[in-house]
């Protein structure tokens, strides 16, 4: 049985061909943390859902066309029945866009500011054999949040960090009797 996911196909695949899986692109990354803030309070299926909406309302999560929208942008992404329409969540894509290419200005990559915060091992020992047993939230995400907020990202909690190491791949939470982890190896 799946982490989770099982008899939703979308979901399936998300699990067992991206979630957990390294993400070093700055494009993806941009993605994944702003559709881990547009989850928060939501269920991810519903996120996956609409994902290629949000795709299409934010210009394939490219940062530099992100930062240049402006008020009749926000509007339109108000009045998208596609996309989670909280303005709050959609202000902080706009303005976390605006931090990607602040790093950028200053020499740095959102990929770089990442992964400085993954693990030396990814995959907690032991698996955990439920999600009961796994955190909401490390000290390493909760100092990804406190570098994200402070180079200018709204919107991303220790909680929402956590998410994206486990999205992106920082860590390896999936369960023990998942068959991800059964078909890589027996003792993983």
């Amino acid at each position: 049985m799946r982490c989770f996911g099982d008899g939703d196909p979308l979901y399936e695949q998300y699990h067992d061909t991206e979630w957990g899986v390294p993400e070093h692109g700055e494009h993806a990354l941009f993605e994944r943390f702003c559709l881990e803030a547009f989850q928060s309070g939501l269920a991810w299926i519903t996120i996956l859902r609409k994902r290629e909406a949000f795709r299409a309302a934010f210009a394939d999560f490219d940062p530099e066309v992100v930062a240049g929208y402006d008020a009749h942008d926000v509007a339109r992404l108000m009045g998208d029945a596609g996309i989670v329409r909280n303005r709050a969540k959609i202000d902080a894509t706009l303005a976390n866009a605006r931090a990607v290419l602040e790093l950028h200005d200053a020499g740095r990559s959102l990929s770089e500011l990442v992964w400085s915060h993954a693990p030396a091992d990814p995959v907690r020992d032991p698996r955990a054999v439920t999600f009961s047993d796994v955190p909401a939230s490390t000290p390493a995400s909760r100092a990804l949040a406190a570098e994200l907020k402070s180079v200018g990202f709204r919107f991303v909690g220790p909680t929402t960090a956590y998410a994206a190491m486990q999205a992106c791949g920082l860590v390896d939470d999936h369960l023990a009797s998942c068959p991800v982890v059964t078909r890589r190896t027996p003792h993983s």
